[in-house]
């Protein structure tokens, strides 16, 4: 088995490259190798899978995907913990280190990898979770599946069915790629440093997306409208792609939809109807 990073390897690493977990990229390192452990078992990580991992931080996580046999593309922002986390793979799981790439990069300006991945494995960043995994889901059509780990309430939001309380934007467009559930939660003692908000495991597998002639970046316009504001009914939220209410109401009546419906009750599919009977 791999040597997995534990509470005082992590502060030493972290103390020997002169760094500590940062607000402004939304650092907070797993120093629990069960729960790494477990997020690869959840993600369901086979030997030769091609993963790209976001935001490795001190390399928790990558050393327990390495560990299961997979090739890992490490997306890494911070340039001195990119700079460091092969060296460390290489001390800790010199077998292994050979299928490791590391890429000091933003995620979000990330267009292309090689190889392509199948699986997203991450730990995200809570600031920018939901922008990540869209823009990953939208970049790399050859991802089956994603396992984060993200701040409950996020969590909440993305594995929300439409009529439910926390069901907005990010369920919606999560929706058009996958199908989403909540995989487990997680102990805020994992980390370091402890935040001041709990965090969970998502499951999202890739499905085909609603059947429709209109673009994706339409069906999406439609959704941020519907939710700009959420006690608006849809005439009024979705005038500002309709061109007006009056055309809004039109395209509803169309797609078989109340004017006064509101957003959090329709489902992607609903959206994508909505989309084909606006003006165009």
């Amino acid at each position: 088995m791999v040597d997995l990073l534990g509470p005082t390897d992590i502060r030493t690493l972290a103390e020997s490259l002169g760094t500590s977990p940062t607000k402004k990229w939304g650092q907070n390192f797993v120093v629990d190798a069960g729960t790494v452990r477990r997020i690869v078992r959840i993600a369901g990580v086979k030997p030769a899978d091609a993963v790209v991992e976001v935001g490795p931080g001190l390399g928790s996580l990558t050393l327990a995907l390495l560990e299961a046999g997979a090739s890992v593309t490490a997306v890494e922002i911070d340039p001195r913990l990119a700079g460091a986390l092969a060296e460390t793979v290489r001390a800790r799981a010199p077998a292994e280190a050979g299928r490791l790439n590391v890429v000091q990069a933003d995620a979000l300006t990330v267009t292309a990898l090689d190889p392509a991945p199948s699986l997203l494995v991450a730990n995200l960043p809570y600031n920018v979770s939901v922008p990540v995994i869209l823009h990953f889901l939208e970049t790399f059509p050859t991802l089956e599946r994603v396992l984060v780990m993200v701040q409950s309430e996020v969590a909440d939001r993305l594995a929300a069915p439409p009529g439910s309380r926390t069901y907005g934007i990010p369920s919606a467009k999560a929706a058009w790629y996958c199908s989403v559930r909540k995989a487990g939660e997680v102990g805020r003692a994992v980390f370091w440093p402890v935040p001041r908000v709990d965090s969970s495991l998502v499951l999202m597998e890739r499905r085909d997306p609603p059947v429709t002639d209109v673009p994706r970046s339409r069906v999406f316009a439609v959704v941020d409208a519907a939710f700009a504001q959420r006690r608006k009914a849809l005439r009024g939220a979705l005038s500002s792609v309709a061109g007006s209410p009056a055309a809004a109401e039109v395209a509803l009546r169309a797609a078989g939809f109340d004017p006064l419906t509101r957003g959090e009750q329709l489902s992607i599919e609903d959206f994508a109807a909505i989309a084909e009977h606006l003006p165009r």
